[in-house]
C-alpha cells in the first residue's frame, strides 16, 4: 500500500510539473516591491519587537464547497504570496541561530502532490525561496521551532477572529499555526490585557494587538508608484464598465443583468475579482446603502444606482454612477442629481495635500443640506443627515475601505469622494421625491499639484450621461432564445 501511494504521488507530481502554468500576466508587483515593504515596516517597528502575520483562513460556502480564496491584504502587501495556512514573522532586529543571521521567517504550505491535483499547485519552500525569502520552512516546522517570544519587548499582531476551522487532516493548517503561536507567545495568559471597549486590565505583557494596525496603515495609506499603476488599471476597468452599461441600458433590464455587464467588462480586461459585492439598486432599492440582492426584474423609468469596483491584482476600485433607466432624467431626478454633483465637485476640489476627509465631507454636506432646504425636502440643516447618512470619503487600495489613520491628506493617497442623497418611500417630504437615490463616487489621487480624478472617464454630469446613453451598444445584440 505504501509503495502504491508513493508511486501515485510521483506520477501526480510529474503531471503537475509537466503542466506548470505559463502565459501569466507580467504586471504583478515584483518580489523587490514586497521586500522593500517589509524593510519599511521593520524600520518603523519598536526596538526588540517581532510582528506576526497570518494568512486569511479558507472560508466555507456550503457543505464541501469553499469560497474562492482571498489573501489577507497585509499578508499580500508584505509577501505577494496567495496561499492559505501560512504565517510570517518580521523582526525589528537581526536574529542569530548558530551561524545563521536572519530578520524574517515565513512558514508555508508543504508541497503535496495528491492535494495539488485536487485543489491547485503549491509553491512550497522552493517556490517561496524564489520570491526573495531566505528563511522559508514548511508550516509543520513551526511547532518545533526554537523561537522564544518572551525575549521580545513587543509581540505585534492583529487579534484573532473566530472564523478559522480546524482541518483534522492537516496539523499545519492555519488553526494549528495560531494555536501553536498562542502557546509559544503565552497569549492565553495575557488575554486579560486585551482592550475591551473602554476597559483595559493592566497586566504586564509583551502582547500588543493594537500597534500593528497603525504601523501598516502608515505604509498602506500612501501608495507607491508600482501600486498606483495597478490601482489606476482597476479604476479604468471599472469606469469602462460604467460606460458600457450606460450604452446598453434599457427599461426592461434587470438589476442582475446590469451587474453582469459590469462584471463581464472586469473579466474582459483582466480583473480577477470584484473588489466587493456589487451594488445595483433600482429606484427605492438604491436607498439601501449596501444593497446587494440585485433581484429586481425591470428598471422601468427609475434611477439606477450602480456602485461597483474591479479588483486588479489585488487593488480595488470603487466607482458609483446613478443613471435614469430610460436615458432621460425627469425634473425631480435631475434636481437631486445636480445637487449631488455640485457637492461632489466641491469635495473633489478640497482633496488636496494638507486637507483631510472631514473637510472634504463638510464642504459637500453644506451644499446638500442647503439644497435640500431650497427644494423643500428639509427645513433645517440638522435634518440633512437623514437623507445623507454616510461619510464622503475613504481610502482605497488592497481593501475597498483601505487601511488609514485618517489624518492629513498626503501626496499619493487615493480616496473616494462620494456624496449622496437617498429619499426612501414613505419619507417625510413630498411624495414626488420618494424612491430617488443618487450617489456619485470617484477615486481621487492626491498630488502636490491638486486632485486627479482617476475615474473621470465615466461620465458624471447629467448631460454627459444622457449623451452616452444614446450611443449604441454591441451588448444589445445579445438575445436569449425563447424557452417554452
Amino acid at each position: 500500500m505504501k509503495l502504491k501511494y508513493f508511486l501515485t504521488s510521483i506520477i501526480c507530481l510529474f503531471t503537475l510539473n509537466s503542466f506548470a502554468q505559463t502565459d501569466l500576466p507580467t504586471d504583478y508587483l515584483s518580489s523587490d516591491f514586497h521586500k522593500e515593504r517589509r524593510e519599511a515596516l521593520r524600520a518603523s517597528m519598536p526596538e526588540n519587537s517581532v510582528a506576526v502575520f497570518f494568512a486569511n483562513p479558507v472560508r466555507n460556502r456550503a457543505n464541501d464547497v469553499d469560497y474562492v480564496y482571498h489573501q489577507d491584504p497585509n499578508f499580500y502587501y508584505l509577501t505577494g504570496y496567495n496561499e492559505p495556512n501560512t504565517m510570517l514573522l518580521i523582526f525589528s532586529d537581526d536574529q542569530t541561530e548558530g551561524e545563521t543571521m536572519y530578520n524574517e521567517i515565513i512558514y508555508v504550505r508543504k508541497r503535496h502532490p495528491l492535494y495539488e491535483q485536487w485543489t491547485g499547485r503549491r509553491l512550497g519552500v522552493e517556490g517561496v525561496t524564489k520570491m526573495g525569502f531566505e528563511q522559508v520552512f514548511n508550516g509543520e516546522d513551526f511547532e518545533d521551532s526554537s523561537i522564544d517570544f518572551s525575549t521580545f519587548d513587543k509581540v505585534l499582531f492583529k487579534d484573532f477572529k473566530n472564523d478559522v476551522r480546524d482541518s483534522k487532516r492537516d496539523r499545519a493548517d492555519l488553526y494549528n499555526l495560531i494555536e501553536q503561536f498562542k502557546v509559544k507567545a503565552n497569549y492565553m495568559a495575557s488575554e486579560s490585557n486585551i482592550p475591551v471597549g473602554d476597559n483595559v486590565v493592566d497586566v504586564s505583557t509583551n502582547i500588543d494587538v493594537t500597534s500593528l494596525r497603525t504601523l501598516m496603515a502608515n505604509l498602506r495609506e500612501i501608495k507607491t508608484q508600482d501600486e498606483l499603476v495597478l490601482l489606476k488599471k482597476a479604476v479604468e476597468i471599472s469606469a469602462v464598465g460604467q460606460i458600457e452599461i450606460m450604452k446598453a441600458m434599457h427599461p426592461n433590464m434587470s438589476e442582475a443583468e446590469i451587474q453582469g455587464v459590469h462584471e463581464f467588462v472586469y473579466k474582459k480586461y483582466g480583473a480577477e475579482y470584484e473588489g466587493y459585492p456589487s451594488i445595483v439598486g433600482v429606484g427605492n432599492n438604491g436607498c439601501i446603502l449596501h444593497y446587494t440582492e440585485n433581484t429586481k426584474m425591470n428598471a422601468g423609468k427609475e434611477m439606477i444606482l450602480m456602485d461597483l469596483g474591479a479588483e486588479y491584482h489585488g487593488y480595488t476600485a470603487d466607482v458609483t454612477r446613478t443613471i435614469p433607466a430610460n436615458g432621460k432624467f425627469n425634473t425631480e431626478q435631475r434636481a437631486i442629481y445636480d445637487l449631488v454633483y455640485a457637492a461632489q465637485e466641491v469635495g473633489i476640489a478640497e482633496t488636496v495635500v494638507g486637507s483631510d476627509m472631514s473637510k472634504v465631507d463638510k464642504v459637500g454636506r453644506d451644499i446638500i443640506n442647503q439644497g435640500l432646504i431650497d427644494l423643500g425636502i428639509i427645513e433645517t440643516a440638522d435634518e440633512g443627515r437623514k437623507y445623507f447618512p454616510h461619510g464622503t470619503s475613504h481610502h482605497i487600495g488592497l481593501d475597498v475601505h483601505d487601511l488609514s489613520n485618517r489624518g492629513e491628506l498626503k501626496e499619493n493617497m487615493v480616496i473616494t469622494v462620494e456624496p449622496g442623497i437617498y429619499i426612501p418611500e414613505g419619507s417625510d417630504c413630498d411624495e414626488k421625491w420618494w424612491g430617488i437615490a443618487v450617489r456619485i463616487e470617484d477615486d481621487i489621487l492626491v498630488t502636490a499639484s491638486g486632485p486627479i480624478n482617476l475615474s473621470e472617464m465615466a461620465p458624471r454630469h447629467a448631460d454627459e450621461i444622457e449623451a452616452m446613453m444614446k450611443e449604441a451598444s454591441i451588448l444589445n445584440a445579445f438575445h436569449l432564445p425563447t424557452l417554452d
